[in-house]
């Protein structure tokens, strides 16, 4: 087997399981290992589709707890952000907004974490949906740069105060419209052909393991546990834009 192949193993376990286990996080984890190995035309579709594939068999943990009158605004937002984000790709230094959106996730969840060590209670930001379409738009734009659309999400739901699987049941969706329309923009661009097929097909056994041992995890860490690990992966999600 290629070593090539071994990284795509290894990357797609690692990035699966901690999707599995906190709902996001996959593009961002996996870039931060294939990008290193593979070339980006060749990871792309590999970690868009991968990404999906964790989210939709994963979707079953949390699938109780979704309410679509409170998502909705997210989705549209998202939706309306995304091409935006496409249009920044290809005109714009993209690499100055990804590290400007770094450098707030790893100052809030900095913050976040020092304030458990101290004993700080957890947030109970009020907004409504306009806020929350707010943020489905920059997340939207994100998603169209470089498909890290559940960073933003995950974050705004710790400033909420919500549970772990209210917030779970917010961005998890999301982020399976946003990687369902990166997909369609990847195929619609002829990124997606026999050598991408190929990985994915050598990839799929570690996703579903991936995700299948992030779920058991998920389902036994208490929910201050859960917001140790969100926020961990966002300080990592924050250090891995900024590099």
């Amino acid at each position: 087997m290629p070593f090539e192949y071994l990284i795509l193993i290894g990357g797609c376990f690692i990035a699966a399981f901690a999707s599995g286990m906190a709902g996001f996080a996959f593009n961002l984890v996996a870039a931060g290992i294939l990008l290193h190995w593979l070339p980006p035309q060749q990871a792309a579709p590999v970690m868009v589709v991968g990404s999906l594939l964790v989210q939709l068999g994963t979707l079953g943990a949390i699938w109780p707890a979704v309410r679509w009158q409170v998502l909705r605004p997210y989705i549209i937002g998202g939706l309306l952000g995304t091409p935006i984000g496409v249009l920044v790709l290809a005109r714009v230094d993209s690499g100055a907004i990804t590290a400007g959106v770094g450098l707030l996730l790893v100052a809030y969840s900095a913050w976040a974490l020092v304030g458990i060590a101290r004993g700080r209670a957890a947030g109970a930001l009020r907004a409504g949906a306009q806020a929350d379409a707010g943020v489905g738009f920059a997340s939207g734009i994100l998603g169209g740069i470089g498909g890290f659309s559940g960073a933003l999400p995950a974050m705004w739901g710790d400033l909420k105060g919500l549970r772990k699987d209210e917030a779970r049941a917010i961005f998890q969706p999301f982020i399976i419209v946003m990687q369902a329309a990166a997909a369609i923009g990847l195929l619609a661009g002829g990124f997606f052909g026999q050598e991408s097929a190929r990985m994915l097909l050598v990839a799929l056994p570690a996703l579903v393991l991936g995700a299948w041992l992030g779920v058991q995890a998920y389902k036994r860490i208490p929910a201050q546990g859960f917001r140790l690990v969100l926020l961990g992966l966002l300080l990592v999600s924050g250090l891995s834009l900024m590099v």
